[in-house]
């Protein structure tokens, strides 16, 4: 009797995992206009909490190649996000700047980018019941 109650529980457990995985919108980035193949292309999806503060809710790192990069995130719930990426060209994971405050690697950002440090509302999309894509361009 235990056994055939483990079956039936492993059984069911079974069905609800897959219904946890097929949940959820998939979001495509198009990552136009890498130059080189220097380092690693690094992403990250953030919500407000996490915009520019913490760990982001999903991150990539992909081996930069020339031309367009295709991200793909599964599984993003409803809400507003912001997406940002960095062609980190030097492998020291973290942005670089030259001594007057400016990038001295490629990066975009969802939303329009200001003039100075970008703020979530600047940068926010919303991802609503429909699978997403969005293009950004080094």
């Amino acid at each position: 009797m235990k056994k055939l109650l483990f079956t039936i529980t492993v059984f069911a457990m079974s069905f609800t995992m897959n219904a946890q995985e097929e949940t959820g919108i998939t979001l495509t980035v198009v990552i136009e206009n890498v130059l080189n193949n220097e380092g690693h292309i690094l992403s990250g999806l953030h919500n407000e909490t996490t915009f520019m503060k913490a760990e982001d809710i999903k991150t990539s790192k992909n081996k930069a190649e020339a031309g367009e990069l295709i991200l793909t995130f599964e599984n993003i719930q409803p809400g507003d996000y912001a997406f940002s990426v960095l062609h980190d060209a030097n492998d020291n994971n973290r942005m670089d700047f030259a001594n007057n405050g400016m990038p001295t690697e490629d990066y975009a950002m969802s939303g329009r980018l200001p003039i100075g440090a970008p703020t979530f509302s600047e940068a926010k999309f919303t991802i609503e019941g429909e699978d997403k894509e969005l293009s950004l361009r080094f």
